[in-house]
């Protein structure tokens, strides 16, 4: 059973990013990351909030 996110951070690096996840049991993941995974994660977060918002924010179509 997937864990519920407690925190998520990105912090700078010399040569990327560092990813540091943190789950409900405090369970912490560090991940690093270049500057184009972290813009292709941007880009999918970003498609799935898009493609979700109307059916989390109950938003109808206007015609």
């Amino acid at each position: 059973m997937a864990k519920a996110l407690a925190s998520f951070a990105i912090s700078p690096t010399g040569d990327g990013y560092l990813l540091m996840i943190e789950d409900e049991d405090g369970d912490t993941i560090e991940m690093t990351a270049t500057f184009e995974q972290l813009d292709l994660l941007a880009e999918a977060v970003d498609q799935q909030q898009n493609g979700d918002e109307e059916d989390v924010l109950g938003v109808e179509d206007e015609e």
